[in-house]
């Protein structure tokens, strides 16, 4: 996406943490002092997360589920005997200070790897530091193309994602109008000041258009825009039989619930942006019915291993169920962990890096994933529909 706790038990009857955890041991407490990432007992991992500010909700969850794989992984004796030490900084929904906090977690902790940002452009933000230290980089949510590869087109070398890109969710969002909702003409209207949303809508109107079907209105907002009345007035003039919302949790609430006060009763559609608790707040759950969003796994996908994460984050978070921001954190340490023991290394941080770009096949809650050239990540994305304030898990698209 464009630019939190101990468990009674571990999952280690799932395939997941049999593949990942095989081969890790050691007894060793965990110093709580914290030792340097390059040896010692521990592993200094960074987490870079918005924590407060405007998407709080997205860094807040990728958090806890950090926090809940770390304390799993630890708990089975950590990865070559050694426990991970999560070193978390706020960086405050900005991308100045998602810098400053890659500069402090690189220069001063001396982290092996950094998990974050939660949004694109605060991913982006850490690029460049990244590969100046050599410290690997992995965004659980970052979707656009440009966390991993810049506009010249050359690949950022230790940046990596855990997360789907935007064109593809543009496609499955047009591909799903088309022969789930079966309208032949939509609306597009998105914030014209996020990279997210304006790729979003643009993969969207492609698809859409080379399939036949007609854009027939494409309106724009701002964030921290909050009365868009006057906007949905002229879209609902368009007549459209369908109304595409790339965009963040925030302005998408008040969108929703404006259009259905105006009477606009079409499907509304969005992408993994909408997924917030604060969403239903909102916009109200009336309001969302009839709206479905593009997200990276659902709680009530039936797949065993998946239901089996969401019992053990239930168990840790008084019956809450994980939401994919959750899930994105959990399997980022997976995905990490993985890398190091393919590696035969927990701090050697040019061999994780070549081990996370040969990830091929590695099954993980959100989907089975394989990283491409781009460091694109290969994997399904499921379509869920809003029903009176729930996710209710419709369909699981392959790429």
């Amino acid at each position: 996406m464009v630019f939190k706790k101990k468990i009674t038990s571990v999952l280690m009857a799932t395939t997941l943490m049999a593949g990942i955890l095989a081969g890790c041991s050691g007894s060793k407490e965990a110093d709580s002092g914290g030792s340097s990432s390059k040896g010692g007992d521990t592993i200094k991992i960074g987490a870079n997360l918005e924590l407060s500010g405007g998407v709080a909700s997205y860094g807040s969850g990728i958090a806890s589920g950090v926090e809940l794989a770390v304390e799993e992984i630890n708990a089975a004796g950590g990865v070559d005997g050694k426990k991970i030490e999560l070193v978390k900084v706020d960086n405050k929904s900005d991308a100045a200070e998602a810098t400053n906090a890659a500069i402090k977690l690189t220069s001063q902790d001396k982290v092996t790897a950094i998990i974050g940002a939660a949004t694109s452009g605060n991913t982006v933000a850490q690029a460049q530091i990244a590969n100046d230290n050599k410290t690997v980089l992995i965004s659980p949510s970052g979707t656009s193309p440009t966390v991993t590869v810049r506009e010249d087109g050359s690949v950022n070398e230790f940046v990596f994602r855990t997360a789907f890109i935007d064109p593809f969710q543009g496609t499955v969002a047009a591909n799903f109008a088309l022969n789930d909702a079966k309208v032949k003409n939509a609306a597009i209207f998105a914030d014209n000041a996020s990279d997210y949303a304006k790729g979003l809508a643009a993969s969207f109107k492609e698809t859409f258009e080379a399939a036949g079907g007609t854009i027939v209105s494409e309106e724009s907002y701002v964030a921290k825009d909050t009365d868009f009345r006057s906007t949905l007035t002229r879209i609902k003039a368009s007549n459209p039989e369908f109304i595409f919302i790339p965009g963040y949790y925030e302005e998408v609430g008040l969108i929703v619930k404006q259009a259905r006060e105006m009477g606009i009763t079409v499907p509304l559609m969005g992408a993994d942006g909408w997924d917030s608790p604060k969403l239903v707040e909102l916009a109200g759950a009336d309001a969302l019915n009839n709206t479905f969003i593009i997200n990276h796994y659902s709680a009530e996908d039936p797949d065993a291993t998946i239901q089996k994460f969401v019992k053990a984050y239930g168990d840790k978070n008084s019956g809450k169920s994980p939401d994919a921001f959750n899930a994105l954190g959990y399997d980022t340490v997976y995905l990490l962990v993985d890398a190091m023991k393919r590696a035969g290394t927990t701090s050697d941080s040019e061999k994780i890096k070549d081990a996370l770009a040969a990830t091929k096949d590695l099954a993980l809650i959100t989907g089975t994933i394989t990283v491409d050239e781009n460091h694109h990540l290969i994997k399904s994305a499921s379509v869920l529909e809003y029903v009176d304030g729930k996710q209710k898990f419709k369909t699981k698209v392959n790429p």
